[in-house]
């Protein structure tokens, strides 16, 4: 059984999301904190938030989409509340 995974990075620098989806969340938080993302690479240190695993691309994509949304990152920083308060 393999999952598509939708995931939110904050960086320690900027303290902003980026949100992002791969279907092998291990080695893309290892090519992340390598520096090996362009959108990432001169936002480091950055730290998992979250993530969700979806049975298809197509539906983590979709969610993927919506967490770049206005709506989406409001939507985030309700969900995660908590721990970006205990970040601050």
């Amino acid at each position: 059984m393999s999952f598509w995974y939708v995931y939110v990075l904050r960086s320690s620098k900027d303290h902003d999301f980026y949100v992002g989806s791969t279907n092998n969340l291990k080695r893309r938080m290892q090519q992340h904190q390598r520096g090996e993302n362009i959108s990432t690479a001169k936002r480091l240190p950055v730290e998992l938030m979250f993530f969700e695993g979806h049975r298809s691309k197509d539906d983590a994509l979709r969610r993927e989409k919506y967490f770049k949304t206005t709506k989406g990152r409001t939507t985030l920083r309700q969900m995660l509340r908590g721990s970006l308060e205990s970040k601050m």
